[in-house]
């Protein structure tokens, strides 16, 4: 096997979900010493980043979530030190993490999202309600795991809702209803792995359901015909093409009731928790999670 040195699992850090990173730090951990390898968590909040190199590490696993974790900060901050690290680069963090550029990417490469509009104090909030039509969802552009996602039923209140989200992080995007399904599709080093159906037992796969809950139903394989299932991989591996990422992503998908597929965002850093999408689709194709583990490590570079 490959020699790592003296690997340092970055986990928790300073956004809000803080939580859910030490939760997958913790389990990365436990998966690389099972194969023998001398992993240790290191969270930066607690700890320096400077200090890596002081403590003799000398490789990244970086499962640090949202705000300065996967949106190119840490990235450029591990290349200023020399460190390899796991995951996209900092181009490709800064973009994934926001979801208003990435749609903006997919878009000029024809790939299929869902329409939206941005939000702006004078925007003319009932003429975007009648154009996107309600339910809707309203999101900021930058946060994380369903942090600050609304869905917005009654004509009116799309206005409100924008003001109680605007000091989230990025732009706040009102986007149109798609509700034929939910979807998500890994890529791992370039290859998409099997699709997973999300079946919510909350009205969407919102915080709740992705961390706290246990009646989330995840289908892997899904439900999509083989004919699908093959567009979603290809749209998946071409979306994250498009961004630049690296290593492992996730694509998250929509299907509308008449069966077309869009892009609705990209995670360059997935979680890594029992609750995770990624160890599901992987285990699929014979991969544990110890296995995933190295092979995502495996990925880690400099630049």
């Amino acid at each position: 096997m490959q020699n790592f040195g003296k690997v340092a699992v970055l986990a928790g850090g300073f956004s809000s979900e803080r939580e859910v990173s030490l939760a997958s730090g913790a389990a990365i951990v436990a998966a690389l010493r099972s194969k023998g390898i001398d992993a240790h968590t290191f969270d930066p909040k607690e700890t320096p980043l400077g200090e890596l190199k002081a403590q003799g590490f000398q490789t990244a696993f970086n499962i640090l979530h949202g705000t300065y974790g996967e949106d190119g900060a840490v990235q450029g901050a591990l290349e200023l030190l020399g460190i390899p690290y796991t995951g996209s680069g900092v181009t490709a963090s800064a973009i994934g993490m926001d979801k208003y550029r990435s749609k903006l990417i997919w878009q000029a490469l024809g790939l299929p999202v869902p329409e939206f509009a941005v939000l702006h104090d004078d925007s003319d909030f009932a003429e975007i309600e009648r154009k996107l039509g309600l339910p809707m969802f309203v999101k900021p552009a930058a946060e994380g795991s369903s942090v600050g996602v609304v869905k917005v039923k009654e004509a009116g209140r799309l206005q409100t809702v924008y003001q109680e989200l605007k000091h989230l992080q990025g732009e706040i995007i009102a986007e149109r209803f798609v509700g034929g399904g939910e979807y998500s599709c890994p890529v791992l080093c370039g290859h998409a792995l099997p699709s997973i159906r999300i079946i919510p037992a909350t009205e969407f796969y919102d915080y709740e359901a992705k961390y706290n809950r246990n009646d989330t139903v995840y289908q892997c394989p899904s439900d999509l015909s083989e004919a699908d299932e093959q567009l979603m991989r290809e749209l998946a591996v071409r979306g994250a093409q498009a961004v630049g990422a690296q290593g492992c992503s996730r694509v998250d998908f929509l299907k509308d009731t008449d069966g077309k597929l869009y892009l609705l965002e990209i995670n360059t850093l997935p979680g890594m928790t029992d609750h995770s999408l990624v160890p599901k689709s992987a285990a699929q194709v014979g991969m544990d999670f110890a296995d995933l583990c190295i092979e995502i490590l495996k990925t880690a570079h400099v630049g």
